[in-house]
């Protein structure tokens, strides 16, 4: 059974700031989630604002008020917002302080660990509960380092790819394994980040919270695993940052190390520069170029994906269109539009998944 938890994403839940909430919203094998806490949006139904879609999961000004509502008392409050290199700010370490002390333990995919925290590590002894930091890398010893056994896996591939992080990837690669699975395709998807760990995905590891010699074999690993115990049609790769991302160039490993034959690129047509990086001026590449760049590493891009941020429901019609007819490539819009012309051109690939 899914343990009860609360989602804190105080004065941050929002697309921008809070992405593994809202990936918890939309759903979690592993959590039931009870609440959400930002005070900013008190009173409203999480998944409104989320997606606009009421899912009967309140949001709360504090968690005292939280516990004393939710009809049973929460095992966890997961921290479901990002900060600035993934560390804990004080107002956080306040907010996580009255959780403990409210008998309630943590998760933290957030790369500060709490175990970091004496005087919270002592709260949480005396109250008897858990303190869980999902992304300390494993011992080294307990790694896998890639051995070629990729090749034994007889399931294709295909990478779900960004221009930039935070964009949306995991949703789309979410959306398209219960697409496929739902039209006959049986399929799996590797999860690389915290929110798929969070939501009880079977197969996968957190790619940011492993040391970088050991990143393509873990990847090589989950997938080889994945392919001798589910023996799927179908393996959907979740990826993460961008191929060109210099805060964190990611996406070569899925293409090289896992032999992704086919792609799915998401892009934020609204976004000039990398996220992070306005200030400097760091410009994102031409969509064009980042096609070419897929297709030199030997993979294929089959349609891409836009993220309507920044856009007016006009302004990204016309943007899909322009791509549509300039990249030869389906364009589509998963928030606003569905997946579904995306089963045939995935059906076509199983039908011949090596031909570039």
């Amino acid at each position: 059974m899914p343990d009860p938890a609360l989602i804190l994403a105080p004065e941050q839940f929002n697309a921008h700031r809070a992405k593994t909430a809202f990936g918890l919203i939309r759903g979690s094998s592993r959590y039931e989630i009870l609440g959400v806490v930002d005070p900013d949006q008190a009173g409203r139904d999480a998944g409104v604002v989320v997606d606009g879609t009421p899912r009967g999961i309140p949001v709360f000004g504090s968690v005292a008020e939280a516990c004393q509502q939710v009809r049973i008392h929460p095992k966890w409050a997961i921290i479901g917002i990002t900060q600035h290199g993934g560390r804990l700010s004080d107002p956080i370490k306040e907010i996580l302080t009255a959780t403990v002390q409210a008998g309630v333990g943590l998760v933290n995919g957030l790369h500060e660990p709490l175990s970091d925290l004496p005087e919270l590590c002592q709260l949480a002894e005396q109250k008897d509960v858990e303190l869980l930091d999902i992304r300390k890398s494993r011992p080294w010893h307990e790694l896998r380092f890639w051995s070629g056994a990729i090749r034994t896996v007889r399931a294709p591939r295909i990478a779900v790819l960004g221009m930039d992080c935070a964009l949306g990837k995991r949703t789309t690669a979410h959306w398209l394994w219960e697409l496929c699975n739902a039209s006959g395709i049986r399929t799996e998807m590797i999860y690389t980040g915290q929110t798929g760990w969070l939501q009880g995905m079977e197969y996968g590891f957190i790619l940011d919270a492993t040391m970088n010699d050991f990143v393509t074999g873990e990847l090589e690993a989950e997938i080889v695993r994945c392919d001798q115990e589910q023996s799927p049609d179908l393996i959907l790769l979740e990826g993460q940052s961008a191929l060109r991302n210099p805060a964190g160039p990611c996406g070569a490993e899925f293409l090289c190390s896992a032999e992704a034959k086919g792609v799915v690129l998401q892009h934020a047509p609204g976004r000039s520069y990398f996220r992070g990086t306005e200030a400097l001026g760091w410009s994102i590449p031409a969509l064009e170029s980042e096609l070419a760049l897929i297709r030199h590493y030997g993979a294929t891009p089959l349609a891409v994906t836009l993220n309507a941020e920044g856009l007016s429901p006009d302004e990204v019609k016309s943007v899909q269109q322009d791509f549509e007819r300039t990249l030869e490539l389906p364009v589509l819009l998963p928030l606003e539009e569905g997946l579904e012309r995306l089963l045939p051109l995935v059906r076509a690939f199983l039908a011949n998944p090596n031909t570039p």
